[in-house]
């Protein structure tokens, strides 16, 4: 099991991220495509070779083709869109109208129920920093039904999975 392989990878000064990953990977907050999504999208927003083998190993067991190819795709897309939206924000009010220009037609037509692209999408967001793609994406799945928790509970997946990475990163390159 690939989350048993993360967790025997972690040191011991990652405990914590231990114990995350083992109750999160069982979370009943999110339904098993969005919890399976949320941890795929959020290992490839890592860029942990490692991470992404391991998590996209288990998720491959209970996505479908569509869900796995979507959860990418949502990391992918917002890998670029966090990017341009942040730096919109940094160059200033003279930006808010500049038209994006950059293909986004996933979102619209992502393969999966649109919930389930934007809490991915929400997730990756949260890892690369992007404040208004987190907030926008958060108040699409709210209004969409999910509740205050199931949006914590994607943003505690990404966390532990930015976590897991970073300590897995560290012992790969210390060992």
């Amino acid at each position: 099991m690939s989350i048993d392989n993360l967790k025997a990878a972690l040191p011991e000064y990652a405990k914590d991220l231990k114990l995350n990953l083992g109750s999160l990977a069982r979370s009943t907050e999110l339904n098993e495509q969005q919890l399976w999504g949320t941890f795929l999208a959020a290992a490839a927003a890592t860029k942990s070779a490692t991470v992404l083998r391991e998590i996209s190993e288990e998720a491959g067991d209970t996505l479908s083709a569509e869900a796995f190819n979507a959860a990418l795709g949502a990391a992918s897309i917002m890998g670029m869109n966090n990017v341009a939206y942040r730096a919109k924000g940094f160059l200033g009010d003279d930006y808010a109208q500049v038209r994006m220009g950059l293909r986004m037609n996933i979102i619209g037509n992502p393969g999966v129920d649109k919930v389930d692209f934007e809490l991915w999408s929400l997730a990756v967001s949260t890892i690369n920093g992007c404040h208004d793609c987190t907030a926008a994406h958060a108040d699409v799945v709210r209004k969409a039904g999910l509740t205050k928790e199931q949006v914590w509970e994607a943003v505690k997946v990404a966390s532990t999975v930015a976590g897991v990475a970073q300590a897995i990163t560290a012992s790969e390159v210390l060992a």
